[in-house]
């Protein structure tokens, strides 16, 4: 099963038409999104083209194909307009290859993991910035953010296939090692 990994839309209804067209493009199966889907936060600025209700419409339409944790900018009125769950503080999944443990980052997060066997995934958003970093026991990665990059980082996303992570920037397709 080929994943597409995206986080941090932050309502932006422009890049989550790019995620989306880059969803159809990878060819995926199932979309992972590691939260803070619609509202900005208040420590960011408005992300470009704010539109929350375009995103949860466009969001909604691809709800079968949508497997989503809860970031520190989501809530439950978001989820009453949301059809697919939005609320789990993480997920777990099985490749064949791997365990990836996902969540936003807030809590859970490089400092801080989650309780894990060796050779497991971490995967987290919430800092908006690409990461791809080895510890001893688990690997922690970043998928950065959709709408909102951060450390002049790109717009960007993860796909995950049979255990092989690749890092692509969202507005040219690229392929970038982090």
């Amino acid at each position: 099963m080929k994943w597409m990994i995206a986080s941090d839309i932050h309502g932006s209804a422009k890049y989550c038409e790019l995620m989306m067209q880059a969803f159809q493009k990878e060819q995926a199966d199932m979309l992972l999104l590691l939260g803070d889907l619609l509202y900005h936060g208040p420590r960011n600025d408005l992300p470009e083209d704010y539109a929350p209700k375009k995103v949860i419409s466009m969001l909604n339409t691809m709800s079968s194909k949508i497997v989503c944790v809860r970031g520190n900018c989501d809530c439950e009125v978001d989820q009453m307009v949301l059809n697919f769950p939005i609320m789990a503080d993480y997920v777990v999944l099985n490749t064949g290859k791997k365990l990836i443990y996902a969540t936003h980052g807030h809590h859970w997060n490089e400092k801080n993991p989650l309780p894990m066997p060796a050779g497991s995934v971490l995967l987290c958003g919430h800092t908006h910035v690409p990461k791809n970093t080895d510890y001893k026991g688990f690997s922690y990665m970043n998928p950065g953010s959709v709408s909102l990059p951060k450390e002049n980082s790109f717009h960007s996303y993860m796909v995950e296939n049979k255990g092989i992570f690749v890092w692509k920037n969202l507005l040219t397709d690229e392929e970038y090692i982090v």
